[in-house]
Order: C-alpha cells, then structure tokens, then sequence
C-alpha cells in the first residue's frame, strides 16, 4: 500500500481504547454512534476549550478506575499500561477478565498511543504519493481495532466496558451504576445533565466521549519524540547500526517494512505514523496458549471473523488484521495478534525467514514437513501475503541475514517515544 499523509479524522478524535478484543454484542444505539448530548448547542471557542479540558480531566479519571468493571478490579490501565505507551505490561499474549478476572480474552492487547490519525475503516481506500491520483485501490484500510470494525466514539468504549471476557458490564444499566457511585459523578451530571444517569445509554457514550477526549492528549497518546523523529528533524542523529536498520527497513529487496509500515514524513511534513493502516495475512504459527486455539476448530479470521461480522462472506479477508504502528514496539513482550512472539528480534526474524525455513516457527506433521500457515484454515491460506520479505522458496537464501536482522531491530529501537526510553536511549545531542 502506498505512504498516507497523517490525517486527523473526526472518527479517530472521538475513538477510544483499541481493545484486544470484542464481540457482536454491542448496542444498536452505540453502533449508530450514541444520542444526543446537551453539549450538542454551540459554543464560544472559550467554553469549548472549556469543556475540552475537563472532559480529558474525567475521562482521565475513568481510565485507571476499577471501579467501572464488574470485578472491581480492572481498569483501562489495567491491560494499558502508560509505562508501556498504554500497552500490556504482561508477556502473556491475551489478558484476564470478566466478572472474577478468570475469563481470557482472544488478541494480543495493542498500544494506544498513536491512533489519533487512524482514518474510519472503508474497503477500498484511494491513495498515492500525488494525492490527486486515485488510481490504485489500496483495499480494507483504517478503523478501530485489530479487525477495524468501529471507527471511535461511544461504539469503540463499549466494546472493553460491556465485554464478557475484559470489564464485563452486563450492559449500560450496569455501567451506569457504577458510574453514578464513582467520586466524579458531579461531573458527569455537570457535563451531561443532570439525567444522565436515568439515561443507560447516553451515561454509556458520554463515558466513551470523556475516555476519548483523555486518549487525545498528545503529550501522553501523540508525542512524537522519539530518537527517530529527533533525526528525521535533524536534531539527532543514529549510530551506524540503526542506519543499516533503516535502509533494510526500507528497501524493497531487504526487509521492505516500509511498504506498509511508512517511515517517511508525509506530503504535508507530518511525521510517519510506521503503519499505512491496511489489512494483510501475515499467517503467524498458532498460538496454544490462547485458550480459545485449543478447540481445532476453532480460527481468528480478522476482517472475516468471528467477531467482526458484517464481512463473513468475503472469503477473500479471511486472515487479515490490521497492520499496527510500529511507534514503541520495543516496549512489547507478545507480537502480532495472537501474541505468538515474545521477542522483538523473534518478530523480526520471522518475517525475514517464514517462507525459507517454516520448520524454524510452524509445528511439523507426521511425516516431518512443516505445518506452515497453521493459524488458518486451508481455503484462507490464499490469502496470505507474498509479497517482500516474503514470498522466497524453503531452503533459499533469507531476506534477511541474521546480522541484518540485528540491525533492523537496533533501528526499531529508535522509534521508543523518549518519556518511555531507557536512559542508554536518550535522544543524542
């Protein structure tokens, strides 16, 4: 897919928590984007500025709550951690949940920090270097989550708050309880009306306006500064190492990461976002220590399903998942959306050798030959990727070496945010 300029899109202003996971029970209302609020009248720019303010102050409040689940015990910051760009601090690749935190989830928990310029979802989205070329339909791209099936607002918060394996609200009216015995409820009344709580569904999407409008502070969710961006302004620079790393980063013969993880500013001078925001089957081994991949038959299908459900019948998105920012990834301990790889280097590495030595990372059958792809289905298998670094013969030479694969992951590490980095990271004068 082609570069993409950063683009601030209403949808993602008003989105929330891109939750690991979710399910088909959300309510019509919330799906529709929620009711009206009082704070529908116009506003002088002082009051909105206002009211800007103190909704990120309560949804800030909400965030590291517990009290808004059912357990009690389990906030937003419980599975996004600010210490790790509001990511998991666990290696283990799903989370606990549920009403007695013992009822696992399904996907990796993704970073929050950088989903400010993630445009709604659309199947065929239109975009190039020149930007009044639209020639090229680059296909499934944008929206919430690793399926893309909410674009922000009130319908993304409800997908953590009201699922049985995360927070695990039975539904609004529950929610609501909660949040009218919360120490912020004054708040909520001053902000919403003093009915809100009479109102389950609009005390539901105004807790998703007040989470929404705290994950757009840039200095905590967009702050752009890292080491790389430090270089790309000319204010620092990289060692010889991470140089390497960008080139092979690069390159279409080499590790071709920028293909879909954009590394470069865009037309209009923004700073890359390291993900054009599109769909691709990666085909990662299958993960046993998922609980739900115990049952064989059981698959993660992404756009297709099984928790995305309006695009069951396009066979031809079975498999595929969103391609996340890069922007921190050194700071994860489980990769890719079922959390198969706990190392930074193993991620690399494999998209560097998938294809030229599977027996390195898929189970083997009987007779020895590895089970490659063994996370889909046999009529999805099509539809994973070939294209750089991929696509090579087994036995052949890698895309990457293993000194090469060093020198990607050494530049990777130039992309942790600098309030995130370990001292030996520090931006270099």
């Amino acid at each position: 897919m082609t570069p993409q300029p950063l683009r601030l899109h209403l949808a993602a202003l008003l989105g929330l928590t891109l939750t690991a996971f979710g399910a088909p029970f959300l309510p019509a209302l919330v799906q529709a984007g929620g009711p009206p609020h009082p704070d529908a009248a116009p506003m002088s720019r002082v009051q909105a500025f206002a009211r800007a303010d103190a909704l990120r102050a309560l949804g800030q409040e909400m965030f590291f709550d517990p009290s808004l689940s059912a357990s009690g015990r389990e906030a937003c910051s419980t599975c996004h951690d600010p210490a790790h760009a509001f990511g998991p601090a666990s290696a283990e690749p799903v989370m606990m949940g549920g009403p007695a935190l013992d009822r696992p989830g399904v996907r990796a928990v993704p970073s929050l920090r950088y989903l400010q310029a993630v445009p709604p979802f659309t199947q065929h989205y239109f975009e190039s270097d020149d930007e009044a070329d639209e020639s090229v339909d680059n296909g499934p791209t944008g929206g919430l989550t690793w399926d893309g099936r909410v674009d922000g607002g009130a319908a993304q918060s409800a997908i953590p708050l009201l699922s049985p394996f995360e927070m695990a609200n039975a539904d609004a009216a529950s929610l609501t309880r909660s949040l009218a015995a919360a120490p912020y409820a004054p708040e909520l009344k001053r902000l919403f009306g003093g009915d809100i709580f009479e109102r389950p569904e609009n005390a539901l999407h105004a807790a998703g306006k007040a989470l929404a409008a705290f994950e757009q502070n840039p200095a905590e969710f967009y702050p752009y500064s890292s080491r790389y961006d430090a270089y790309l302004a000319g204010k620092g620079d990289l060692t010889d190492q991470e140089k390497r790393g960008l080139a092979l980063f690069q390159a279409e013969d080499k590790g071709n990461c920028s293909s879909c993880h954009v590394s470069e500013r865009a037309n209009d001078g923004e700073p890359p976002q390291f993900s054009d925001f599109g769909f691709l089957a990666i085909a990662p081994p299958r993960n046993e220590a998922i609980p739900a991949n115990r049952d064989p038959r059981y698959f993660d299908l992404g756009l297709c399903g099984p928790y995305r459900t309006d695009l069951k019948d396009h066979t031809d998105y079975c498999g595929l998942f969103r391609t996340p920012s890069l922007r921190n990834v050194a700071l994860r301990t489980s990769f890719f959306h079922n959390g198969v790889f706990h190392s930074l280097r193993d991620a690399v590495a494999f998209y560097a050798t998938r294809d030229t030595d599977p027996g390195r990372w898929y189970g083997h059958k009987a007779d020895g030959t590895a089970r490659t792809y063994d996370d889909l289905p046999e009529a999805a298998r099509a539809n994973v990727n070939q294209e750089p670094p991929f696509g090579r013969k087994p036995g052949g030479a890698p895309a990457l070496s293993e000194s090469e694969i060093d020198d990607v992951v050494a530049f990777l590490k130039t992309l942790t945010d600098a309030d995130l980095a370990p001292k030996t990271d520090a931006p270099r004068p």
